[in-house]
């Protein structure tokens, strides 16, 4: 028999994961009788099957042996199955469940003759249509606790069941759905008799608001396998023999590697390598992990490689500064002390992308771009960022480069879009103010607009380094931007950078606009046959290079960088003996000569 009857034990409730304990001592303490298990729920679970080994099922089996020990009768729905019933494998009656769910039934139409629909109802008690399964689990429910019987309904898929929509874009199936299940939350004689209902969803967002929010309905978030669980399930397949790995791979290597994928997905890997009789090796684990990752995410996060570091970065001394000690405290496990986030702010041009970039060739732990995750679909922003949250949270430590922040995080002031853009903000800047992941996620926010940022997200707790980056403005700099871009584009030249040159037609170069002169020199160097680049080529490519012109645009992102910067060695000596109160006036001023709101 199972090792979990959480009721008739409470001993057995100090070996459960953390999520299941919540639901062990909610149970057993009479405290609902209608729970939301959402999050990580199409997994595999980790059932525990002595002091150190453990066997792998599905959800519905988990509640069935780990949480109900096969005590109780267990009747399932989803809209593609019906009714179905998870029997006990040690009864020695088959089908028990099934048989008295149709004796019950049979016998409370056959009381009442004049029941709607009866005997359509009895030729198919096992109904796909919702409104009848309901009710007639409804039913059984009460000549149950007649008996003071135990009975766990599992509706799967409850998305489909209750979706999330406003109440006046309802059909009328999926009122009838909500309002009884809403309703069994709320009958006190359900959680005095043991009635139990279970609601499974991957995405809580996808769930009617209103039960979401309802405080009889317990919601319990099923985690990503942390790195134990993804060890003792490489360790059961390697007694299993289905798991080969390079002798220079240890598991427990596997097991940190693997983080933000769940073990269907990592079952995946194993069974590759299995069927193809070879050995994982670290870059086919590397290469799959970040295919099913992006897969997992519906190309919501991109997983970032790169083998550039900060020696690739050129000027902007105490920025690198900054995020080299950074880098050595994170190699150092003294996570503690890492900053929750970085602001990146700057100009465009100034290589704010390419900076974090090159930091995240130090660091050492997974870094991933957040893509758009938006969508003009009610409640699918908010599921599919519950998705990505859900998936940093297993990758940790992690790093999170957020591109275009201002327009990604939107603003709690947004009107417009049914309230998503605020309900997201919420989620996410909540999600980011969590001290629990410090050291664990840490967050790059890059933008040329920090103003356009809120205050919620810039302030300390969530971004706790503000760096600004600007356009090179000394000879020196520029000299070493142009070595720099020269190794970037792989060109060869005998020219040795002069800033007449570059200065002469009294443009500010940005780093982008050096790198475009030269590739453009590149380029005439390969139509007059030459494999390097001479000072002829530079010089016609810089006199006929016109870099786009908005100097107000520009101006405005220098302003509003130099504001957000939190350390004078950052700043270009011309904004430093300007007081604040008239950087925030030249703000104020260029975005009424373009016409934005202040």
């Amino acid at each position: 028999m199972t090792q979990y009857m959480i009721k008739e034990n409470y001993e057995f409730i100090k070996i459960l994961p953390d999520w299941a304990k919540i639901f062990a001592r909610k149970y057993c303490s009479n405290t609902a009788s209608t729970y939301i298990f959402h999050g990580n729920i199409r997994d595999f679970l980790a059932q525990r099957t002595g002091e150190k080994e453990f066997s792998f099922v599905d959800v519905r089996d988990y509640i069935a042996d780990v949480l109900f020990g096969y005590n109780g009768k267990i009747i399932c729905y989803d809209r593609s199955s019906g009714l179905s019933f998870i029997e006990n494998p040690y009864e020695s009656v088959p089908n028990k469940t099934k048989k008295d769910y149709m004796q019950e039934i049979t016998k409370v139409y056959n009381s009442n003759i004049e029941a709607e629909n009866s005997g359509d109802i009895l030729t198919n008690p096992f109904t796909k249509k919702i409104t009848t399964a309901l009710d007639l689990v409804e039913k059984y429910f009460y000549e149950k606790i007649k008996e003071k019987a135990r009975v766990i309904f599992i509706i799967d898929y409850s998305e489909t069941v209750v979706p999330a929509a406003r109440g006046s874009t309802y059909p009328e199936e999926d009122r009838f759905s909500f309002v009884t299940i809403k309703r069994w939350a709320y009958n006190p004689i359900f959680i005095k008799k043991d009635i139990t209902v279970i609601l499974l969803t991957e995405n809580l967002f996808e769930l009617n608001e209103s039960l979401t929010k309802c405080p009889n309905i317990i919601k319990i978030h099923v985690p990503m396998p942390n790195e134990y669980i993804r060890r003792n399930f490489l360790e059961y397949n390697l007694k299993e023999k289905k798991l080969f790995l390079e002798e220079t791979l240890p598991i427990t290597t596997v097991a940190k590697i693997t983080g933000g994928l769940n073990l269907v997905n990592m079952n995946q890997i194993i069974a590759e390598s299995f069927h193809e009789k070879k050995s994982i090796s670290m870059d086919f684990l590397r290469r799959r992990k970040k295919e099913l990752i992006e897969a997992e995410s519906a190309g919501m996060l991109e997983i970032v490689d790169t083998e550039e570091n900060l020696d690739q970065v050129s000027g902007h001394e105490f920025v690198k500064k900054v995020l080299r000690n950074t880098a050595d405290n994170i190699k150092k496990g003294m996570l503690d002390i890492i900053p929750m986030g970085f602001l990146i702010s700057g100009p465009i041009g100034t290589g704010k992308s390419f900076l974090v970039k090159c930091f995240t060739g130090e660091i050492g732990i997974p870094v991933v771009k957040m893509l758009n995750f938006r969508s003009k679909y009610v409640g699918v922003t908010e599921s599919n960022l519950e998705k990505i949250l859900d998936i940093l949270k297993a990758m940790s430590p992690v790093a999170v480069i957020i591109d275009e922040a201002d327009a990604v995080l939107g603003d709690r002031k947004v009107e417009g879009d049914s309230g998503t853009s605020s309900r997201v903000f919420a989620q996410i800047s909540n999600f980011m103010g969590n001290t629990d992941y410090r050291g664990k996620i840490i967050w790059f926010l890059i933008t040329c607009r920090p103003d356009l940022l809120p205050i919620d997200i810039k302030r300390q707790g969530r971004c706790e380094e503000h760096l600004s980056l600007f356009y090179p403005e000394t000879e020196q700099e520029r000299r070493d931007l142009f070595g720099i871009m020269l190794k970037k584009i792989n060109a060869k030249t005998t020219f040795k950078y002069r800033d007449d040159i570059f200065r002469s037609n009294k443009y500010s170069y940005s780093g982008a606009d050096i790198e475009s002169i030269l590739i453009r020199s590149k380029r005439l160097a390969i139509f007059d046959g030459m494999d390097f680049i001479t000072e002829k080529h530079i010089r016609e490519a810089s006199n006929s290079f016109i870099p786009p012109v908005y100097p107000y645009e520009v101006e405005l992102q220098n302003l509003v960088a130099v504001l957000e910067g939190t350390n004078a060695e950052m700043i270009p000596k011309r904004y430093l003996d300007m007081p604040k109160s008239k950087i925030a006036e030249a703000i104020r001023e260029i975005k009424l000569i373009l016409n934005e709101r202040s």
